[in-house]
């Protein structure tokens, strides 16, 4: 494998996770994702380029298609995305490229019309439909090698030309490889290729991996691997091992597509060294609004309702294991929970990066989650170029989150030392969604909750951060956080002060603005971060005051009297 230039996009270790480095220091990725073809066209991108940038986005990820790079087979012609990268340069953005190869969205929509039209030379999957019928599939099947290997030839041109024409300004700095991988419509491939796989030994490497890493496996994995577990057969066809079932077939194609894509990126990274993930459409696990949608709006429950075979948390070791040449595996996040999944993708200690995800305020509030509690290297709300900046909530948080990004990335480099909540609106029915986050650091436990008002209380996020002993750092707004000493020689936990903080442009640096104490305190029993615009209900004295920094610093202290102080 190629080896990494110091100033090259790349991901460097930190505890328990990793850290992406863009030109040479840590990069906190404020992303988000254009509309699936917006990047195909300069022109277009033009009208987009400041928006994006009034968004406070730092980085854009949009596709660069087969179809359009080799509308001839080897005849490639990069002028259109060449245009592209000068645009994002030149408004100081960078780029994610999400390569739309053999597979969009569990599809090959995106292939050149050679490809889409040569069945013969590139056989198409067959979905297994009541009565024996096989319904071609619009496609590619993964168990023939020349879609690969033309894909392969694809990808690995366009890596090396964006090396030749980027490497030394570090405007792309990471690329995903297909999009949403697995088959739709069924469990499994039913083609007479993939029947003839399915039906041969079970390769070994897979099931010693199984049965080696049993106790490193996800939950996922192991509860889907219990009737492998109980034949205890380590040989013979897929169904002799696994059982007969769509988790059966999930697995057989999650490891056939792994090998796949990892071809395709082995042969790009090898190009242009720098990190490489594929996206997951999800299987449906839940999701964490009470107003839920649909189960198959949210990708069904079982294998061929969301893309069987793609890196899902019920496969992701598998991906993980057989795509090596991917630094990680990435879900979009739009139904499930957003924080379940996250803790997910953090499996094996993989950093967190979300390439897709909700672009409305429910969706911009959980992305302090994401920074907070998982470490995640970037977060990327889905469809961001029809939205302007006045109206785009995500203008709000990414403000904020770029004028503490350094803060935030030195706290990942101390896993524990942070959390992130969320505070979704009241439902009608006046219930709260969302209930209070409890953490412990050091001696000392702390609540947080929606943020007190006489009036109807509001929507709030954030994070928090344990700076060492009793000292902390608070940032977002529409929460409270209150304090308790665990120590059990404790009598009493207070507030010995709470400052309003704001970044100097200048130095980087925090300042001090207000000292706040008194109602902003409600007179020492909680540290109040208000929202914007507070509900004061009617009550005639204005006790909660406006966000303003959303930024503040705190310290809090624990007495301990003996029994004759009392």
């Amino acid at each position: 494998m190629a080896s990494t230039s110091k100033t090259s996009p790349h991901l460097q270790s930190i505890e328990k996770s990793q850290q992406l480095m863009v030109n040479g220091k840590p990069f906190l990725m404020l992303g988000a994702e254009l509309q699936n073809s917006s990047m195909t066209s300069p022109a277009y991108m033009d009208t987009v380029w400041q928006k994006l940038v009034d968004t406070h986005i730092n980085t854009v990820l949009g596709c660069v298609t087969w179809e359009d790079i080799e509308p001839v087979e080897g005849k490639f012609d990069f002028s259109e995305l060449d245009k592209v990268i000068e645009g994002a340069r030149a408004h100081g953005l960078h780029l994610v490229l999400l390569w739309f190869g053999s597979f969009k969205n569990g599809l090959s929509s995106y292939t050149p019309s050679w490809v889409k039209k040569d069945v013969k030379r590139f056989p198409r999957a067959h979905l297994r439909k009541s009565g024996g019928i096989l319904q071609t599939a619009d496609v590619v099947s993964i168990f023939h090698t020349e879609a690969r290997d033309a894909d392969t030839r694809a990808f690995s041109t366009l890596m090396r030309h964006v090396k030749e024409i980027d490497a030394a300004h570090g405007t792309v700095i990471m690329t995903q490889v297909e999009n949403e991988t697995g088959l739709l419509g069924d469990s499994r491939d039913g083609s007479s290729a993939a029947n003839k796989k399915f039906s041969e030994p079970v390769p070994k490497d897979l099931v010693e991996h199984l049965s080696s890493k049993w106790d490193s496996l996800s939950p996922d994995l192991r509860a889907n691997l219990q009737v492998f577990k109980g034949l205890g057969q380590k040989s013979g066809s897929w169904e002799s091992v696994f059982g007969k079932s769509k988790q059966t077939d999930e697995l057989f194609m999650a490891y056939h597509y792994a090998l796949y894509v990892n071809h395709v990126a082995a042969a790009g990274k090898k190009k242009y060294n720098i990190p490489l993930y594929t996206n997951v459409w999800q299987n449906y696990v839940g999701s964490d609004d009470d107003n839920a949608f649909p189960v198959i709006a949210g990708g069904g429950g079982e294998p061929g309702d969301y893309p069987s075979g793609g890196g899902v948390s019920n496969v992701l070791d598998i991906w993980k294991t057989f795509a090596p040449s991917l630094d990680f595996i990435a879900p979009d996040i739009y139904l499930n929970d957003y924080s379940a999944s996250c803790k997910k993708y953090r499996h094996l200690d993989q950093p967190l990066f979300i390439p897709e995800q909700r672009r409305d305020e429910y969706g911009a509030r959980r992305i302090w989650k994401a920074f907070g509690s998982f470490q995640a290297i970037g977060t990327s709300p889905f469809g961001i170029d029809t939205l302007e900046p006045e109206t785009n909530p995500f203008t709000r948080h990414y403000k904020l989150l770029s004028q503490v990004k350094d803060i935030v990335l030195e706290t990942h480099r101390k896993p524990g030392s942070s959390i992130g909540f969320f505070f979704d609106e009241l439902l009608e029915d006046g219930r709260d969604p969302s209930p209070p986050t409890i953490a412990r650091f050091g001696d000392f436990e702390v609540t947080i909750k929606r943020c007190f008002v006489f009036g109807k209380p509001g929507s709030g996020a954030g994070m928090l951060i344990h700076q060492g002993d009793g000292k902390f750092l608070l940032i977002g707004w529409g929460f409270q956080a209150e304090f308790k000493s665990k120590s059990p020689k404790s009598t009493f936990t207070g507030i010995l002060n709470f400052t309003e903080k704001m970044m100097d442009k200048e130095t980087g640096k925090l300042i001090t603005g207000k000292k706040l104490n008194g109602d902003e305190t409600r007179s020492g029993k909680y540290l109040m971060m208000p929202n914007e615009d507070p509900d004061y209900g009617g009550f005639p004295i204005c006790v909660t005051i406006p966000a303003r920094t959303m930024i503040a610093e705190c310290e809090v202290y624990s007495l301990e009297e003996g029994s004759g102080d009392l």
